[in-house]
């Protein structure tokens, strides 16, 4: 499907790997230029040579930290005629809330919802004037069904989907959607940390732990992460027009609700 996208200029927050690496490739596969973002410029280096040779954009990576607003403006400065915009950082650390303080709750704030919001606050304006424009925010399956010991992420995120559901509505008459994508367990180095940690806790080896995590999804796998950047392409493309304040639940269909 052509998604009619060709030539949108991008930026691609948290996206040396994982899901939004998955994302980024999947909209410079369908024609649009790409600045992807990381901390670590030699993996930011090798994924942006593997996009390059995947495709035929343009591919700028930005070294920057989005949660620092210096960082932020690198991004921006990248892209000054962002028409896409994906919205994506790891989460923070489990836990129990007792043992936390305000720091850790005033650091996933900023990581998980603040940042987010001065990056679309940046973009929003120059969107609307040229009446297009599509933001994707990377959150969690945990937005929905949130997860025991995962309290700064369920937090942090949750917030920054009422804000959304807020702002989706403001801005559609300008021609700009704004979506959230929630993944549930995909194959990336922060679900196989995950899975790490459960093998170590219950004492077996990581196959074994892999296999159940596999056996408890109703799709009897974990999802590939090309399969979410399809998704988040999808989102963006002109055909997508008409969806507009959504949460989208990828996880296999792991969540039991109806809603």
């Amino acid at each position: 499907m052509d998604l009619g996208i060709k030539g949108r200029n991008a930026i691609v927050c948290g996206s040396s790997k994982g899901l939004g690496k998955a994302c980024a490739m999947a909209l410079a596969l369908a024609g649009v230029h790409v600045v992807i973002n990381g901390r670590d410029k030699e993996r930011l280096d090798r994924t942006a040579a593997e996009i390059r040779a995947a495709s035929e954009v343009t591919v700028q990576g930005v070294v920057a930290d989005v949660r620092e607003a210096g960082g932020r403006g690198a991004l921006l400065a990248a892209c000054p005629d962002t028409d896409i915009l994906i919205n994506n950082a790891g989460g923070p650390p489990p836990g129990n809330f007792r043992d936390w303080d305000e720091g850790p709750w005033r650091d996933a704030l900023n990581a998980n919802m603040l940042a987010p919001i001065m990056l679309i606050k940046a973009a929003i304006g120059p969107m609307a004037a040229r009446k297009w424009g599509r933001i994707v925010n990377i959150t969690s399956g945990a937005v929905k069904a949130p997860i025991p010991l995962l309290g700064l992420s369920n937090g942090a995120r949750s917030g920054l989907t009422g804000f959304i559901a807020g702002l989706a509505r403001e801005v559609a008459a300008d021609g700009i959607t704004v979506n959230n994508l929630l993944p549930g367990v995909f194959d990336t180095d922060r679900s196989r940390g995950f899975i790490e940690t459960t093998a170590k806790n219950q004492g077996i080896d990581v196959a074994e732990a892999w296999r159940r995590a596999e056996q408890a999804n109703p799709a009897k796998r974990i999802g590939r992460p090309e399969e979410f950047g399809a998704v988040c392409a999808f989102l963006c493309s002109d055909h997508a027009g008409y969806i507009n304040g959504q949460n989208i639940l990828l996880d296999g269909g792991a969540y039991p609700g109806v809603f």
